[in-house]
């Protein structure tokens, strides 16, 4: 302690220092008499030593205080401006580190949310899958109708992880978007064949974007497509400076549209037919905003929908 408080008045003991040791060298240069520069040294060494009695009291108290972390009994002792502007720093580092907490808690309450709706669906194609296998009725179409959802909800997990954690891998590179769309109608054919549901592409359009996570976005639109369709429905996709993906399917409520991209909503559609998870389209939205492009959604009940992606301009 008695270390601390003399690095922290350092500066006004080494002034005393050379104060005092001006006075000694002006008496001895004037020849004045030694005894009145006794007598000035002694009462200047007891007000200093009465001075330093209180300094360190205060100073002992203050360093208590900080080492007590500031509680509210504390706060007068700590009144000087470096003292103000510590407890200022220190009050500023403790709301950023509440807010940080806050964050994390809600990360951590939607990956367990997350996690729970997708262990959820998980069951769904196993249970699937485990009752082909027990009644021997492997049939290689409806096999691979449910091993393709696993695939799906399996990469919604991990590409929800990667985009929460800030580490998704974007590569851009000049795309052409009609390849990606072929690619993916060719995934998801036994669906088209299991609901005789017809496709048709039309046009092209080049873009620079990231063509894996551009993949992943449009898997999500044409899944549902397919998922919320009539049997022996249609699908378009029109690619021209954007893509238009439209469906003949049951359509979507007025009054969900403006939340299909909330995170955990599934809407008027999604808790009727029990397929929806809630994160498809909300991480749709979210690489689509990181590839800077933007959606939109035009619905009709039994009529059908259209989503449109373009470039944000």
């Amino acid at each position: 302690m008695i270390a601390k408080f003399i690095r922290e008045y350092r500066g006004f003991y080494f002034s005393y220092l050379v104060l005092a040791g001006s006075f000694i060298l002006l008496f001895f240069l004037y020849q004045l008499p030694t005894e009145f520069l006794q007598n000035a040294l002694l009462l200047s060494l007891t007000l200093l030593i009465l001075l330093t009695v209180g300094l360190f009291w205060k100073f002992r108290n203050r360093i208590k205080a900080l080492e007590d972390y500031v509680h509210e009994e504390a706060l007068p002792l700590l009144n000087k401006p470096v003292d103000l502007a510590y407890l200022n720093l220190i009050e500023a580092e403790k709301e950023a580190t509440r807010e940080q907490l806050l964050v994390y808690k809600s990360r951590e309450e939607d990956l367990q949310a997350m996690v729970k709706m997708w262990s959820h669906q998980m069951k769904v194609p196993l249970a699937a899958l485990s009752l082909m296998s027990q009644t021997d009725n492997l049939n290689q179409q409806d096999v691979n109708h449910q091993l393709l959802r696993l695939d799906n909800y399996m990469a919604n997990l991990l590409n929800y992880l990667k985009l929460t954690n800030h580490t998704s891998d974007f590569r851009f590179e000049q795309v052409e978007v009609r390849e990606v769309v072929v690619d993916l109608v060719k995934k998801y054919r036994n669906q088209f064949l299991q609901k005789e549901i017809s496709v048709h592409i039309d046009g092209n359009w080049s873009l620079k974007t990231d063509k894996k996570w551009l993949a992943f976005a449009l898997s999500q639109i044409i899944d549902n497509a397919l998922k919320y369709n009539k049997t022996g429905g249609k699908v378009a996709i029109e690619l021209n400076e954007g893509i238009s993906i439209s469906d003949t399917g049951i359509g979507i409520l007025a009054e969900d549209i403006p939340r299909l991209f909330d995170e955990g909503f599934t809407g008027f559609n999604g808790r009727e037919h029990q397929k929806a998870t809630g994160f498809g389209l909300y991480l749709t939205k979210r690489v689509l905003n990181q590839l800077e492009l933007a959606i939109s959604v035009e619905s009709q009940l039994e009529v059908g929908t259209t989503v449109s992606i373009t470039k944000v301009q």
